[in-house]
């Protein structure tokens, strides 16, 4: 494993409790940040941050990222936990369902669109002021590979993770002069818990459009995203990093 320099830096990670967010937790914090977890879920939480705390000090939140007033006094108490914030990553979603467009209701469609996009929206808006104060930051927002390529029976997923990953690039403009950095990573298929959620024949599906013949690994995402935190990244800015073995082509 290349140890990214990650000395001194500061940490947001949403979604952090399991899975890719932990994987994404670990590896920073093996690199030398300090992180803060966040996420809805209590007993995963404090399980991950007991194991993480082998590698150093961790703050943990419960946070529901798609709750303005959480996500704002979430921000607020980490940043002072820390000391300051350089980085945030935004990897907090849920799949949603896996139906036709006539079976999905109105409030499963909302439910998957305020955690996946307007969660994404709050913690930016949040964390930006703090990184401004430092004149420094990277931001990466977790997209799909289904941002831009779509997949039945995913729709509200679908359209939730194409705004995630248009946001990158406005918010990539508005703050390029300012040393923030922001970009999303799109991944295809990571071999989380997340897929339990999907059906076999869906994955099948999925993983028969990946040259590689299989799906990502955590570490592999995860080293994707210390990198995107780093300051070895630092002429990209508004860009769609594919993690997807090969499926995605533009």
């Amino acid at each position: 494993m290349n140890r990214i320099d990650l000395n001194g830096r500061r940490a947001i990670i949403t979604g952090g409790a399991k899975g890719l967010g932990a994987g994404i937790a670990k590896r920073l914090m093996i690199s030398g940040a300090r992180v803060s977890i966040w996420d809805i879920g209590t007993a995963d939480l404090a399980a991950t941050a007991k194991d993480l705390s082998a590698h150093g000090d961790v703050d943990m939140r419960v946070v529901d990222v798609s709750d303005e007033g959480q996500v704002e006094a979430a921000t607020e108490e980490a940043v002072a936990a820390m000391g300051g914030l350089d980085i945030l990553v935004n990897n907090a979603g849920i799949g949603g369902p896996n139906k036709q467009i006539t079976e999905i209701s109105l409030a499963e469609w909302r439910q998957v669109y305020d955690v996946n996009a307007t969660g994404t929206f709050l913690c930016c808006r949040a964390a930006v002021p703090h990184l401004e104060r430092n004149g420094y930051g990277r931001i990466v927002n977790i997209s799909s590979a289904n941002a831009k390529e779509g997949n039945p029976k995913t729709i509200p997923y679908s359209a939730a993770k194409s705004a995630v990953m248009t946001m990158t690039k406005s918010l990539a403009k508005e703050l390029a002069s300012s040393n923030i950095l922001v970009n999303c990573v799109a991944p295809a298929t990571i071999t989380t818990d997340f897929l339990q959620s999907r059906s076999q024949e869906h994955l099948e599906t999925v993983k028969a459009r990946i040259p590689i013949g299989r799906f990502a690994e955590v570490g592999e995402a995860a080293a994707m995203v210390a990198w995107l935190c780093s300051e070895e990244l630092s002429y990209s800015t508004g860009a769609a990093f594919d993690l997807s073995g090969g499926r995605l082509i533009y």
